[in-house]
């Protein structure tokens, strides 16, 4: 700051989340009962199992291809995948899972908990050498998974998934001043100045709410529309999947910035978006509207809708039966099965995980 002045906002979010020492990922912060924050996998194995069976669903849809990719972005410390192998999808035998994580931190952290394999085994083809044709691929031969720092080449049929990522991405910062649109940056003592927006931004701005009352604040989510972009890119046949707390720009602008832009440290909420950087989660709710710019969703749901149309239900009345004929023995199976009870109830619940929202892009 010193340097250039102010930065924007983006630029602060990049460097507090991702910073190759002192961001918050890269310090090894995470989510988890162990870390600062509890995402839909970290539950429990249900989320991972639901999402499993949905697999399943995509994999018929698309007549059972084999290699079967599925890259999970932002994909953490592996829980949901490993919740999703453990529920042995139909999908399995062709499965190539590809986990993308940008921190390097969590990269070992997966590598303690799944059989990775390397990418170049794990995405190429596997087989015997053809004197005419090359390498093969073998069908059945899957589950593959491995690990990268961004997302792999494509296209290839499949699944990109992003569970909570998109809210992570950085985005830049404006607010309507009584003059016209300026773009909030941060100052070298970490205080708000307030820039003239440029032209362009202006023009987006105005797009996005045209009728923003003086003081209204919205974010321009550029990182999340390129993901999306790339993401879509990537796919010959199947589908992107994004799962995260969203609205539209046009009600985030009613809001209080502070009730959209959110941290989180030591499973609470944490303090101001400019304090502790880099010891504290900095998330944004993600502009459906804004997404749309690049495509529109094929599907928009709650994620309590998606589960049970994936057959949570199903699931649940499994495990109540079986815990009904163990609650009198109490040994751990019994528990395992009270305990996906209990998971559900909070998956669903509509005024937490229950309300985020399953954005669905097909392809082909």
């Amino acid at each position: 700051m010193r340097r250039v002045g102010p930065l924007r906002f983006d630029e602060l979010v990049e460097l507090a989340l991702y910073h190759g020492e002192v961001g918050f990922y890269e310090r090894g912060r995470h989510a988890g009962r162990a870390g600062d924050f509890i995402t839909s996998p970290e539950v429990g194995p249900l989320f991972g199992a639901v999402l499993a069976r949905a697999l399943d669903a995509w994999w018929d849809e698309v007549r059972h291809p084999d290699p079967f990719v599925v890259v999970e972005a932002g994909a953490g410390a592996g829980t949901l995948a490993r919740a999703v192998l453990d529920a042995r999808p139909a999908c399995a035998s062709a499965l190539r899972y590809v986990l993308v994580e940008r921190s390097a931190a969590l990269r070992r952290r997966q590598a303690e908990q799944l059989p990775l394999e390397p990418a170049r085994l794990a995405l190429g083809p596997a087989g015997p050498d053809d004197p005419d044709l090359g390498r093969l691929t073998v069908p059945g031969l899957g589950p593959f998974v491995t690990a990268l720092a961004e997302l792999p080449a494509g296209p290839f049929t499949g699944v990109v998934l992003a569970n909570e990522l998109l809210d992570n991405l950085a985005f830049r910062l404006l607010e309507r001043t009584g003059g016209g649109w300026a773009e909030v940056r941060v100052g070298e003592q970490l205080d708000e100045v307030l820039v003239p927006a440029e032209a362009d931004v202006v023009a987006e701005a105005r797009r996005l709410v045209p009728d923003a009352e003086p003081g209204a604040r919205i974010p321009l989510q550029h990182q999340a529309q390129a993901w999306l972009r790339q993401a879509l890119a990537l796919l010959g046949a199947g589908r992107v999947v994004v799962v995260d707390y969203a609205d539209d720009t046009a009600s985030l602008a009613r809001r209080p910035w502070t009730t959209w832009v959110r941290t989180y440290r030591a499973h609470g909420r944490g303090g101001h978006p400019l304090e502790h950087l880099g010891e504290q989660d900095l998330t944004c709710e993600v502009a459906v509207d804004q997404l749309s710019h690049v495509r529109a969703p094929s599907a928009d749901h709650s994620q309590a809708e998606f589960l049970r149309a994936h057959g949570l239900d199903a699931l649940v009345a499994d495990a109540r039966d079986a815990w009904l004929a163990r609650a009198d023995v109490g040994d751990l199976e019994a528990l395992k099965q009270r305990s996906r009870i209990v998971e559900a109830q909070a998956l669903i619940d509509t005024s937490g995980l229950g309300a985020f929202r399953v954005l669905q892009w097909e392809v082909g």
